[in-house]
């Protein structure tokens, strides 16, 4: 049987260069935040290209769900989806879940919010994913018994192969080097949005090395960072490490 791994971040993450490692497996087929029109076309939120991706890309979970648990693409032996948690919305349907192998990648939210409020104004809690992140975590520990992986993007930068390993045991792949390096470019599975979003990833070969972000909240975020801050805590603490 296939695995599919749905990857489950928030924005302004390395999500992106997660979907390259896990692409440069020659056993793994990769697709690109598959809800994200659908999100797109349920909330009025101005994202660049919005009715353009929404008029291009499957805009019913239905469908969406059906694709993401039927055939793997090129018939590979794993499926990786990378998922932003904010675009599985409470209105979408949950039982087409349990045919997957979940995963988290999470993010110090200072230092997403730093990121996230230059491309979206005023960002809430909820535009963090991490409150979602951690109810989705929550529900498979309790239907599996056991918590799903979460991988923090700060240890993944200044540990790519010894956390990336620990990812993949904890996934019951076989690690391989080939996951630490990469062709620049874009790729045809990246979602129509790449041109916008993708520029530093398309000029990456690898990893880059950790940098902490400069800057220091408004009073605004500050108020977000303390309401979404339990949340990456509690995933914090169920972290994976090398």
């Amino acid at each position: 049987m296939p695995r599919r791994i749905a990857m489950w971040s928030g924005p302004r993450n390395i999500s992106t260069a997660l979907l390259r490692s896990f692409g440069s497996r020659p056993d793994t087929a990769v697709c690109d935040e598959p809800l994200y029109a659908c999100y797109l076309s349920r909330r009025p939120v101005a994202h660049p290209l919005r009715d353009e991706i929404v008029a291009r890309c499957e805009t019913d979970w239905r469908k969406v769900a059906t694709w993401l648990t039927g055939p793997v693409p090129e018939a590979k032996a794993v499926f990786y989806q990378k998922h932003m948690a904010h675009h599985l919305l409470p209105e979408i349907g949950r039982e087409w879940l349990d045919a997957l192998t979940h995963a988290f990648l999470i993010r110090d939210p200072r230092e997403m919010l730093l990121s996230l409020a230059k491309v979206t104004p005023e960002p809430s809690a909820l535009d963090t994913g991490l409150p979602q992140q951690l109810e989705l975590f929550e529900a498979v520990a309790r239907r599996t018994g056991r918590p799903p992986p979460v991988v923090d993007a700060r240890d993944v930068l200044e540990d790519p192969a010894g956390v990336l390993r620990a990812l993949c045991v904890a996934l019951e792949l076989e690690f391989t080097s080939a996951m630490l390096r990469w062709e620049p470019g874009l790729r045809a599975t990246d979602g129509i949005w790449a041109e916008h979003w993708y520029a530093e990833v398309a000029r990456s070969t690898g990893f880059e090395r950790w940098r902490p972000r400069a800057g220091e909240l408004t009073p605004e975020l500050a108020r977000v960072h303390t309401e979404c801050e339990p949340a990456y805590r509690a995933l914090y603490e169920r972290r994976l490490t090398a």
